[in-house]
């Protein structure tokens, strides 16, 4: 197993809800020798993953550690040369459809990469190919998934398409070998909001101009008593923001 196919998994029993959980067994596991210690790291467990279930806390977390990305409207992206899109997991089994379709994540970046094309006119590029932790599972690549989806369902064509990069670094360099000798540098790019950062960090250190186009912004959806009742929401939201901020931590800033 590769340090690559590797860093899925740690990174899953690190963050939440793994990582809250183990911690409680951890806890239990000291409360046999040490009562009063150990009950007091399960206590921490199961609040630290209470509150991370929180949409509130979600959301305080995501303007805390990460980089405000606000939305933008066509009337923004008619300044760049092309919108290319991130992908963001595909599923390899749909049954109902008989082919394998996007992701939650992709089919939201695709959506409105093809109504800002839509409104704007500009071509459409997609970076994204079988992620580590798709390794030995995906049938079909990201991008081979949303070139379907954006043309049979959306009408747009994709002009420039990698489906061979397995993370945001090999995203910004493999279309920066094909945008950058046609000239295209400006670009709107498409990903989650709590991706963002991290992602126009690569682009921009590939040699891109980046308009941040984000979906999936973290913000309150609800009335002020259920933002702090846990929720799946929440919790996705929650391990987000805090496995990008760990990404940054480890790997640093990428270098311009």
């Amino acid at each position: 197993m590769t340090l690559g196919e590797l860093k899925p998994i740690l990174t899953a029993l690190i963050l939440p809800p793994a990582g809250p959980l183990l911690l409680a067994l951890l806890g239990v596991l000291w409360a046999i020798r040490r009562r009063a210690a150990g009950l007091l790291l399960v206590t921490l467990a199961l609040v630290s993953l209470w509150l991370l279930s929180c949409n509130a806390v979600a959301v305080l977390l995501a303007g805390r550690l990460l980089a405000p990305m606000p939305a933008v409207q066509p009337a923004q992206v008619q300044q760049v040369q092309a919108i290319l899109v991130l992908g963001g997991g595909v599923l390899p089994q749909a049954p109902e459809y008989g082919v394998a379709q996007p992701g939650p994540h992709t089919l939201q970046r695709v959506r409105y990469a093809a109504w800002l094309a839509r409104r704007t006119g500009k071509p459409v590029g997609f970076a994204g190919g079988t992620g580590w932790a798709g390794a030995g599972v995906a049938t079909q690549t990201e991008g081979t998934v949303a070139k379907r989806v954006l043309q049979e369902e959306y009408g747009i064509t994709v002009r420039w398409m990698d489906d061979r990069s397995r993370d945001t670094r090999e995203n910004a360099a493999r279309m920066a070998e094909q945008l950058l000798p046609a000239k295209v540098r400006h670009i709107a790019l498409v990903t989650d909001a709590t991706h963002m950062p991290r992602a126009v960090s690569h682009f921009r250190a590939a040699g891109f101009t980046v308009l941040p186009a984000p979906t999936d912004i973290p913000q309150a959806e609800g009335r002020p008593l259920l933002e702090w009742l846990p929720s799946t929401r929440g919790l996705a939201t929650s391990s987000q923001v805090l496995r990008e901020w760990l990404g940054n931590r480890v790997a640093g800033p990428a270098k311009s």
